[in-house]
């Protein structure tokens, strides 16, 4: 079936997250002709909402986590759910609301396939030496512990929009995109590939999140652990939902808006986190662009990359060294559309682009059903 051959052809993309449903539907022009944000566990609007779509062509659905064994976008059946609720432990928080939502959907849709988009996909192909941690290697074998890497959607289509903007091959580029929001991951893309991310086994590791700590010494929490300090389901609490910007702030959420605007009235803890989120976004950088081995593109996304003119200012001077230069005045005027902000002559292009995950995993909807496997 090739969706580009009927105008009303129309897809759902389903994003079942820990704390919501998004819910589109893109027209065969990449248009979004529907749309609704729900409660993770609300089926009956779910259902209403699918009730009231045009014809499908297909259902994809944004899976955080495929497990070691599920690698790329694959048509939905028994033998994908039973590897997808097999992969539930390693993403406990996201897989099973996706799950849930596919088995609704099934119900609702019957002949229409569904598509898995998974977000450890794009660095699925990782070089073992950024993929392999330094563990003993029987864990490494008997467990199949790697870094997974995350937001591998997002960084996917940040990667091929900025090359667009810039008229050039992303296949020819260096690029290090930065997908920034509450969940926050930095990635190296050469030739059109994942070679380097931030996020691991899991997405705690990495750069400084809105509730999420991101890398810390391990030997700490062993401390902590071993001393009777904190048990284990109160590290795993603290670490996951009360550190990052909300721990050092004292900001419930973490929200980045709203701990700029109590470091804007003088909060010192609030300054203070967005110091340590500013060195450490500075220092992910900088080790992408060590992967890349040179950058010739700098990327900002998610929420936060795309609003906060501040921090992205402030992240290219702090990377000047690199040729990062960034135009003050186009940066400060971004707003809904894609755009360059870097300075004209700058050796390194720097590019705001809004996420679109949804039209990543359109693309790799047309891939998988149309005939030739072209996609659009």
């Amino acid at each position: 079936m090739n969706t580009n051959d009927d105008p009303r052809a129309a897809v759902l993309v389903v994003n079942a997250g820990s704390s919501s449903l998004k819910l589109r539907v893109i027209d065969a022009d990449n248009r979004v002709v529907r749309r609704a944000d729900l409660g993770p566990a609300d089926i009956g609007g779910l259902a209403e909402f699918v009730q009231s779509c045009p014809r499908l062509v297909a259902v994809a659905h944004r899976i955080v986590h495929g497990g070691p064994e599920l690698r790329d976008s694959v048509r939905i059946d028994a033998a994908v759910l039973r590897q997808l609720r097999a992969a539930t432990d390693l993403a406990p928080l996201h897989n099973p609301p996706a799950l849930a939502a596919i088995a609704a959907v099934e119900r609702l849709v019957q002949d229409v396939p569904g598509i898995a988009c998974f977000d450890t996909a794009f660095h699925a192909q990782l070089p073992d030496s950024a993929a392999i941690y330094p563990l003993p290697w029987e864990w490494t074998t008997r467990w199949g512990i790697r870094r997974y890497g995350f937001h591998g959607l997002s960084h996917a289509y940040a990667a091929r929009r900025s090359a667009e903007l810039l008229e050039r091959p992303p296949a020819q580029l260096r690029i290090v995109t930065c997908h920034l929001g509450a969940g926050a991951s930095l990635c190296a893309v050469a030739g059109d590939h994942s070679i380097d991310t931030t996020m691991g086994f899991t997405p705690l590791e990495g750069l400084m999140m809105a509730t999420r700590s991101g890398t810390v010494d391990p030997g700490m929490l062993l401390w902590l652990v071993r001393t009777g300090r904190l048990s284990i389901d109160e590290l795993d609490d603290g670490l996951e939902h009360r550190a990052g910007l909300a721990g050092v702030a004292d900001v419930p959420g973490g929200a980045f808006e709203e701990v700029s605007q109590q470091a804007d009235r003088g909060d010192a803890r609030a300054r203070l986190a967005l110091a340590i989120h500013g060195h450490r976004l500075r220092a992910g950088i900088a080790a992408m662009v060590a992967s890349l081995e040179g950058v010739d593109v700098l990327v900002f996304t998610g929420g936060v990359g795309e609003r906060a003119w501040r921090m992205r200012e402030e992240t290219g001077q702090g990377l000047a060294f690199l040729g990062i230069h960034i135009d003050h005045a186009r940066n400060r005027t971004v707003g809904g559309d894609d755009a360059v902000i870097s300075a004209v002559d700058a050796p390194v292009e720097t590019v705001v682009v809004h996420s679109r995950e949804d039209l990543e995993m359109i693309r790799e909807v047309r891939r998988i059903l149309t005939p030739n496997g072209s996609g659009p």
